[in-house]
């Protein structure tokens, strides 16, 4: 009697999706022997792909399917897996998969067994090699002495001097306490207080800013408000007043992240810190050489309308210097391989992002798998600590490493404060969730001591209990004089949820508000707008080259004054949004709710956050965490202290190789 099939029991079980099937059983059609568990492990690497994951596990298939099943046993499976004619096995982590084989196996860390989809193991392997090449390029040798006096003036909590001599170039305007200290010492007496005080610069920000100059790609991380874009604002002037002493030109710069509103958000906030520099008597010809505008990644680089392929690439790089990458945990696999083989040699990539947050909506973990490379961010290496002792002082043995990196990007991670309204005391709440604190996340929620964080214990429909409040806010936005106008005040509240379906998901929530506000006498009958109706908010939730819209942007549905219905969404001026007329709109649905997923990137001044009845596996302190931190202004968290204490004991972990083959040696 044969044994059970594990495809057949996934398939009937209904732990498979049409797609996955499909694979398994095109492969049998091509060869009938294959073996079963072979056939049931591409369609679980299929599965896992649509999961977020890289590659698919078999000594953990639970992770990836909690129903019971009969799964072979690990070392077994992988072996039938290496001789299989479907699954290549590559020699060496740098080289590329065969063609012929659709699966690819590799032994990555620990020696475990990664089942790949081959298109996405050529993600990663492609996406380490071209990680390597900007790392590893050298730079301008540039001595770091010359730009100490605007160091001390950019970070001024510094105990450090400039030394005496010529200001170098762009330093014009440091202020006559700093100019009168600096001129007062010589590079001796400076160099022998270091030594003697054993002055070390303990600033995050300004450790990052200083590792910038000598490497051409640098992590920079923290949770929110720990000074991410306020440290690219000085950094950016750094490098340009690098340049300038040496007498090239300046360099170019670009500002992008995944969403257009993370990447007007960045933009915002170095526009304000260049006028605060800028103030405090930076010299204003360095202020105006930084970047002023936020870009998409898909705009920055390039879409070609009907493809998935980008103008610039490899062999078409953008024409730039330096390009800043906020929001990076958000970054999938095929995208962030995509621009890092456009970026150009002896250009530098910066990387910022928050790694408590969830991964990507679509597959890879890249900013996890980057960082486990890159190191835990708190520690210098003895080359650059002895490089940038002119800005940073003496560094303690505690802060140095003294073990060179396999792989040689920089990371530096801030800890310090977390941006905060007056009106929003989020940091307490944000520590307990990210460390898995149930019990302290449950006394902070449970004594309202927090100003702006209310919990709303076992409410499971916000819309019953709190429907005018909510309704008033979505109403208002049909009122507004002006699509610009409608978008930004969309960003005043949004209703954030765990999972997508059930009766605390996103699409139920949906459809509710959409049949309050479409019968209403302000939003009118629905008609044959295919659901749109005046004040709907959207959400495009598949990419469109064609028309520049992409998964996750958010848009609204106004009447023109002629009464026709227009889906206005945000373009490169804020002021000027892009009008569609909504039949010819990509896949989108109502934004009125939307899951923690595709709010990474945005920021409302008030959030719902609502966490479903019953556990799921979707549920995850990374989840939490993100929803939590979308608050500027008010904080409004509904659900059980069971599903909470169930979410925060569980991490949103993903299968990659990507950390593995970064710190592959022979690169």
């Amino acid at each position: 009697m044969s044994a059970p099939s594990l495809l057949n029991a996934l398939w009937q079980s209904g732990q498979l999706r049409t797609l996955d099937h499909a694979l398994a059983q095109s492969l049998r059609r091509l060869d009938p022997d294959t073996p079963d568990e072979v056939l049931a492990a591409a369609a679980l690497a299929s599965l896992a792909v649509s999961q977020g994951h890289a590659g698919f596990d078999p000594a953990q298939p639970q992770m990836l399917v909690e129903a019971p099943l009969p799964w072979p046993e690990p070392e077994a499976w992988t072996r039938a897996l290496g001789t299989s004619r479907w699954v290549a096995t590559p020699e060496a982590a740098d080289i590329e998969a065969a063609t012929d084989a659709p699966l690819v196996l590799e032994h990555t860390l620990e020696g475990r067994g990664l089942l790949y989809l081959r298109r996405y193991r050529e993600y990663e392997r492609r996406l380490a090699l071209q990680l390597h090449r900007i790392a590893a390029h050298p730079l301008p040798g540039d001595a770091p002495t010359p730009l100490a006096p605007l160091f001390a003036q950019l970070f001024p909590t510094s105990s450090l001097l400039p030394p005496a001599g010529d200001k170098p170039a762009g330093t014009a305007g440091l202020d006559d306490e700093v100019a009168r200290r600096a001129s007062a010492m010589d590079g001796a007496s400076q160099r022998a207080r270091r030594a003697d005080e054993g002055a070390f610069h303990e600033d995050r920000q300004a450790r990052a800013a200083a590792v910038a100059l000598r490497h051409a790609l640098l992590l920079v991380t923290g949770g929110p408000g720990t000074g991410k874009t306020t440290t690219i604002t000085r950094l950016l002037t750094l490098l340009v007043a690098q340049a300038r002493h040496a007498g090239r030109a300046a360099p170019r710069i670009a500002l992008a992240a995944p969403t257009g509103r993370a990447a007007e958000r960045m933009a915002e906030s170095v526009r304000a810190a260049a006028q605060t520099l800028e103030a405090a008597g930076i010299d204003a010809g360095l202020c105006a050489q930084l970047p002023t505008t936020g870009t998409t990644l898909h705009r920055l680089l390039g879409t070609i309308p009907d493809t998935p392929r980008f103008r610039h690439h490899a062999d078409h790089p953008l024409p730039l210097d330096v390009v800043v990458v906020d929001e990076a945990s958000m970054i999938d696999l095929p995208l962030m391989t995509k621009l890092v083989e456009a970026v150009p040699d002896g250009a530098r990539l910066v990387l910022l992002g928050d790694p408590d947050q969830l991964p990507s909506v679509e597959a890879g973990d890249v900013l996890a798998g980057i960082l486990l490379a890159a190191g835990d961010g708190a520690h210098l290496t003895a080359a650059d600590a002895e490089a940038l002792q002119p800005l940073l002082g003496t560094a303690s043995a505690a802060a140095v490493s003294n073990v060179p990196p396999a792989f040689p990007a920089r990371h530096v991670h801030l800890t310090r404060g977390f941006r905060q309204h007056d009106a929003l005391q989020l940091a307490p709440l944000a520590i307990a969730v990210r460390t898995g604190d149930a019990t302290s996340t449950l006394d902070l929620l449970r004594g309202a001591t927090l100003p702006g964080v209310h919990f709303h214990e076992d409410l499971a429909d916000p819309l019953q209990v709190h429907r005018d409040r909510l309704l008033a806010h979505w109403t208002s936005l049909a009122r507004t004089d002006s699509p610009a106008e409608a978008l930004r005040l969309a960003t005043r509240l949004r209703l954030l949820t765990a999972v997508r379906d059930g009766p605390q998901g996103a699409r139920s929530v949906n459809a509710r508000v959409e049949a309050i506000l479409s019968g209403s006498r302000l939003g009118g009958s629905r008609g044959r707008g295919a659901g749109h109706f005046h004040g709907r908010l959207l959400l495009i939730t598949q990419n469109s080259y064609r028309h520049r819209l992409f998964n996750g942007d958010i848009g609204i549905c106004l009447r023109d004054d002629d009464g026709h219905l227009v889906a206005w969404f945000p373009g490169e001026d804020p002021s000027q949004p892009r009008p569609f007329h909504p039949a010819t709109l990509p896949a989108h649905e109502s934004a009125f709710a939307m899951t923690v997923h595709k709010a990474q990137g945005s920021e409302f001044d008030e959030v719902w956050l609502l966490l479903p009845e019953r556990s799921t596996r979707v549920l995850s302190r990374e989840l939490v965490y993100t929803g939590i931190t979308r608050a500027r202004r008010e904080l409004h968290l509904a659900g059980s202290a069971g599903i909470i204490e169930a979410a925060l004991a569980r991490h949103a972990s993903r299968w990659s190789g990507l950390g593995w083959r970064l710190g592959f040696t022979d690169y």
